[in-house]
């Protein structure tokens, strides 16, 4: 009969401890969380940041650009060879606009039904 009186008191006593933490024990548990995360992450280098050999943009936005490539077809041309084509494309625009008539009439076909889907979606499925 003793045991079990010290048996419910233990009970009694463990119990709202286990039910009701205080305020502080939150803090406490917070701050070593807290610092058991810094203290794991201390030795991972930043994901975040670029590789060290990463050239900057405003860096990059000074370079002068010495290689291009054609309009026309996408070769590689070098800077002067880009400026002639340019001023030839501007003398002659004509030049290299040879699309076949059916192509063009696809292409407006194309646009057409893109503003139709854009108005009424459920039209075109």
């Amino acid at each position: 009969m003793v045991s079990e009186h010290i048996i419910t008191i233990s009970r009694s006593a463990i119990q709202p401890i286990a039910a009701q933490p205080s305020r502080s024990s939150y803090g406490r548990l917070g701050a070593g969380l807290l610092l058991s995360s810094m203290i794991a992450t201390a030795g991972v280098p930043a994901l975040a940041l670029p590789p060290p050999d990463d050239i900057p943009e405003e860096i990059l936005r000074t370079e002068i650009i010495t290689e291009a490539r054609s309009p026309v077809d996408g070769r590689p041309l070098t800077a002067a060879e880009y400026a002639e084509l340019e001023a030839r494309l501007q003398r002659e625009p004509e030049l290299y606009n040879t699309l076949s008539p059916q192509i063009r009439q696809l292409i407006f076909l194309l646009q057409i039904r893109r503003t139709i889907r854009t108005i009424a979606p459920f039209l075109l499925q």
